[in-house]
């Protein structure tokens, strides 16, 4: 890759592995990229190791969860030669050209030691947004429903549904294409970017290449699209969700652990939690449950391209197998609000209202800002059984692989919202940990871009 050989791990690589072929090839740059919140504490563990092992090699940080502030707060500390934050692929050339030469490496690295000083300073003198209360008065203020007045949609059908092989045709007809051209490094909304005077030609080049891949997928089976979603009786304990094998609601099937905002909000604003969403004990409600991919068959196709030296291509069908997932999330949850659990059998949208989220309900997901732990993926592929029906699975600090997947909630309430949970105080991580089970340590582990505290303060 522009005369550099990548020697590439692939992803959920151990340290151990990471450092012995790095010395092995003797590799001038180590580079990590983490793409959810456990491969933060997972880059620190290399840089120590990296550290005690008396490595001398650039390490290059980059990924979704990655920053410029925690690189330097919390990596570049456990490391003495040079940490890099890459924030985008297109930069990577440049760094490290600039680590490898003899020339340039000495101001490249003064400069960066300067912006990670700055950064630290920053971060230090960072002020948190509103003022932080305790757990009960954040719970006190949150999200209130007459349950008297209002009564829960009834599911068509309960229990777990398996789609084997969705057509990719029709899952077509439900992408969203921006996120797309940012995979290529591309900005700009679709359809709008093939008028960019900039980047417009481009665009429409990749879009119909895109178009032609989707076809050739669609007609040889190479690729495939599968999903499995289920419908279940819950109600509200707190702020958990509990749901129930069946509609006595006697036996507890598994319990959802949510988290609450717990800042101060302006008056007639709530302290948000997705249990608020949930009726309490006494009144029938449901919750669902959904998985699905668009990349069953990627891995291979992507390394059989490059393996012929087409990395276009095999770039490509892995943004167009994202693109898949997101379109199956897409395509079920309108399938399920109109048909499974029925409580919208009018809607009628087009697509771009799809995208604009004007429906009823809300399909959160696990790792993101309204419920930010990861673990909690594990509820889902336990309900719904995902690996024993599916070719998904969770690895062991919870991403999905393959890695074109879409997990989460139905939730069905008018009233539900996407919000952020953002900065939690101690009192509710104690409270998590209670409720899961788990120490104080494991909890802060697992919570840590959420803490508005230093745990070991």
């Amino acid at each position: 890759c522009n005369n550099f050989e990548v020697i590439d791990l692939g992803v959920m690589v151990h340290c151990e592995e990471i450092l012995r072929v790095a010395r092995e090839e003797n590799a001038d740059i180590i580079g990590l990229s983490g793409l959810i919140t456990p491969s933060l504490d997972e880059m620190i563990h290399v840089a120590s190791e990296m550290q005690r092992q008396e490595y001398s090699v650039p390490l290059l940080i980059g990924g979704a969860t990655t920053s410029k502030a925690h690189t330097a707060v919390k990596i570049e500390r456990q490391y003495e030669h040079p940490v890099v934050y890459v924030p985008n692929a297109s930069r990577a050339v440049g760094v490290a050209s600039a680590l490898l030469s003899d020339e340039l490496r000495p101001a490249f690295v003064e400069r960066l030691n300067k912006e990670y000083e700055v950064a630290r300073d920053q971060h230090a003198r960072k002020v948190p947004r509103g003022q932080a209360i305790n757990l009960a008065e954040a719970r006190a203020n949150g999200f209130k429903c007459d349950w008297n007045e209002y009564s829960p949609p009834v599911p068509n059908q309960l229990g777990v549904q398996v789609i084997e092989d969705m057509s990719i045709d029709e899952l077509t007809k439900y992408i969203d294409w921006t996120p797309f051209f940012m995979t290529w490094q591309l900005k700009g909304s679709y359809p709008r970017i093939f008028d960019n005077e900039t980047v417009g030609k481009e665009a429409r080049k990749l879009f119909d290449e895109a178009q032609a891949m989707l076809a050739q997928l669609n007609a040889n089976g190479s690729l495939k699209a599968k999903g499995i979603f289920g419908l279940f009786p819950a109600n509200r304990r707190e702020d958990d969700t509990l749901v129930y094998t069946d509609e006595t609601r006697s036996e507890v099937l598994t319990t959802l652990h949510h988290l609450r905002q717990q800042t101060r909000k302006p008056q007639g604003k709530v302290n948000h939690s997705l249990a608020d969403f949930i009726a309490p004990k006494g009144v029938a409600d449901y919750i669902g449950a959904f998985a699905v991919t668009g990349g069953v068959g990627e891995e291979e196709l992507a390394n059989q391209y490059k393996t012929d030296g087409d990395d276009y291509n095999a770039i490509m069908v892995q943004a167009v197998a994202d693109r898949l997932a997101e379109a199956f999330a897409e395509y079920l949850h309108e399938q399920v609000r109109k048909l499974h659990w029925g409580f919208s059998p009018e809607e009628d949208l087009s697509n771009s209202d799809l995208i604009r989220e004007k429906y009823q309900g809300i399909r959160p997901a696990p790792g993101y800002a309204a419920c930010p732990e990861h673990t909690e993926k594990q509820a889902i592929w336990d309900l719904l059984k995902v690996e024993e029906n599916l070719d998904m699975k969770l690895t062991e600090s919870f991403a999905m692989w393959p890695g074109a997947s879409v997990s989460g909630w139905y939730f069905s309430h008018p009233e539900s919202r996407y919000f952020a949970v953002a900065g939690i105080q101690k009192d509710q991580v104690e409270s998590y940990a209670q409720r899961k089970g788990w120490t104080m340590e494991k909890a802060e582990r697992w919570l840590a871009p959420n803490l508005a505290y230093d745990p070991e303060g």
